[in-house]
């Protein structure tokens, strides 16, 4: 995929003096630069009022049904995005007190032609978006702004161009742009997702996929016809370690070893390939070590290897024969959580980057696994066997505030499994696999358990999902 180019557009500040500047308690202003924000945590109380105008095309062939298709696609993107957000209650069409087809994407009176802000005010809009798109051959230019309403003010203006195969980036970095300028943080929708699925392998067979965060623009990234599990992303996001069990010539068997992709270039390194299971990879945040779970003699210990495989310690000994896995580095790289049964059942336990300290952070359920980190550090996501199915919960770090985030039955009445969570980067959504519908589907739900959604609609089975780190 071509890069995307993306342009600043410059904008006049436009203010006007309104007697309705009513302020929701979810927004507030930045005291450095007058910028508006939303208060992330107070928006969990209130949401702010939206309204999102269908995108206006300019250009000689608004009948043309290919530049119709492109619209659609972009809003549909667009709206998705900001309704994930969970930041926004949007206003109805109907209650729209102007024709947005009829009026430009900039306000009066600047714009003779343009709208006005009075007719948005009354019907008590927060935030408006105008934004208006051109096809030229084989590129695509979305041209948007953002208003705070009650103030009459601009909040940002930017036209983002690319190819028509970006379309979807292209909607993606427009509302990335929106979270980052009304909350101060950056937005998640150009971050992608590692999974291992038998989509497009052979029966008893999965392949590493990776996909845009909401399921599409999939591609299958490994071809080894066997069983390649446990994806994990290198920190800069261009590199996927993961598990595959490879057929050894002289040998003659298939050991299950650690390799590492480029997915720029499509090259594959073999990282670790001892007898036994090499699996669960885990990269340090500065990408120079990465964790995985080496299985020798039938005893699964954690190790720290670099990634040319050349150097290896041993980060966990048992105790007495103790099954650890699925090891996960904190943010900053002080901790290493991982799940043990050296307690009878498989816990949660965190330990030090060196291997000491190791406590014990769960104690509930019969089974906890594949711990995932909040990108602050300060909670686990992870799976628990509980009442006779597998349940996602967060935890903090200290072992308080466990709370259970789903609980889903399947057609039948039977309790769903739900397994595997890994943290968005900007840490407000959580992506794991569940069986409610019938295959193993990926599903996304925020860590106080609402706004759970599903991503993708198909009869493929999808296992392991990793959130990528922002992507530039």
């Amino acid at each position: 995929m071509k890069l995307l180019k993306l342009k600043s557009y410059t904008v006049a500040l436009i203010s006007l003096l309104i007697g309705l500047g009513f302020i929701s308690p979810s927004v507030s202003f930045g005291q450095d630069s007058g910028r508006i924000y939303i208060d992330v945590g107070r928006a969990q109380i209130k949401k702010s009022l939206m309204a999102l105008p269908p995108l206006q095309f300019s250009g000689s062939d608004p009948a043309n049904q290919e530049n119709i298709r492109i619209g659609q696609e972009l809003f549909s993107v667009i709206s998705n995005d900001l309704t994930v957000s969970n930041l926004f209650t949007f206003i109805n069409p109907q209650a729209f007190l102007e024709d947005p087809a009829k009026v430009g994407l900039r306000p009066r009176p600047g714009d003779p032609q343009g709208f006005n802000f009075q007719n948005w005010q009354t019907i008590g809009t927060e935030f408006l978006v105008r934004a208006g798109y051109r096809v030229t051959r084989n590129d695509i230019s979305l041209e948007a702004y953002v208003y705070f309403v009650p103030q009459g003010r601009l909040v940002f203006g930017k036209t983002y161009t690319g190819p028509k195969t970006a379309l979807r980036r292209i909607a993606h970095s427009f509302t990335d742009d929106v979270l980052q300028n009304l909350t101060g943080r950056r937005g998640m929708f150009n971050t992608r997702l590692v999974v291992s699925s038998d989509r497009g392998a052979g029966r008893g067979q999965k392949e590493i996929w990776v996909m845009d965060w909401d399921g599409a623009n999939a591609e299958k990234i490994t071809d080894h016809k066997s069983i390649a599990i446990s994806p994990a992303w290198a920190p800069d996001g261009k590199r996927v370690a993961y598990t595959a069990f490879a057929f050894h010539t002289q040998a003659r068997v298939r050991n299950a070893n650690l390799f590492i992709r480029e997915l720029d270039t499509g090259r594959r390194f073999l990282v670790s390939y001892r007898q036994g299971i090499n699996s669960g990879a885990a990269f340090f945040p500065n990408g120079q070590h990465l964790l995985l779970t080496i299985s020798q003699g039938g005893r699964p210990d954690i190790f720290r290897i670099t990634p040319d495989g050349k150097s290896i310690m041993p980060m966990t000994r048992g105790p007495a024969g103790a099954m650890n896995v699925e090891p996960a580095v904190s943010p900053d790289e002080k901790q290493i959580a991982f799940s043990s049964d050296r307690s009878g059942r498989p816990m949660i336990y965190i330990m030090n980057a060196d291997g000491s300290n190791t406590r014990r952070i769960t104690h509930a359920g019969r089974y906890n696994s594949s711990p995932s980190w909040s990108p602050d550090g300060k909670q686990l996501a992870f799976a628990a066997l509980d009442k006779g199915s597998f349940d996602i919960f967060v935890i903090n770090t200290d072992g308080t505030g466990l709370k259970r985030l789903t609980d889903a039955k399947r057609q039948n009445g039977t309790s769903a499994h739900n397994e595997n969570p890994s943290f968005s980067p900007c840490g407000r959504h959580i992506v794991f696999a569940s069986d409610r519908d019938g295959p193993r589907q990926l599903y996304i739900v925020s860590p106080d358990g609402s706004n759970e959604r599903r991503l993708t609609y198909d009869n493929h089975n999808y296992f392991q999902p990793k959130w990528s780190p922002f992507l530039n």
